[in-house]
């Protein structure tokens, strides 16, 4: 016994293809290179602007290195890496699901 609700095939297949979109938007706002790329980057402007500012005692204690100032720059660099890769290479969107056919005969 089938129940009529009023639906066309095509709004049925308009609601798929917008939840597809949708998907693909989450999978690429969600991306870990994103995630991993931002961080780095975030964290290493902090870590950098804490190298600049340090005191000729801070270096001292390093063994004469600005550790701060190396490991922010570093930082930056592995963050602006994750970030290119991202744009140069984004992820494929999904497959298309193609819709059932509704000429098969039910065993």
């Amino acid at each position: 016994m089938s129940e009529d609700h009023g639906y066309s095939d095509k709004d049925v297949q308009r609601e798929v293809t917008e939840l597809q979109s949708r998907s693909a938007t989450a999978a690429r706002l969600f991306d870990i290179r994103r995630l991993i790329g931002g961080l780095f980057v975030l964290y290493g402007v902090i870590v950098t602007i804490a190298g600049l500012t340090d005191d000729e005692a801070a270096i001292a204690k390093a063994e004469g290195v600005n550790i701060n100032l190396w490991t922010g720059l570093g930082m930056l660099l592995l963050g602006l890496f994750f970030l290119a890769w991202l744009k140069l290479r984004p992820i494929a969107p999904p497959t298309p699901v193609a819709p059932p056919d509704e000429k098969t005969p039910d065993h």
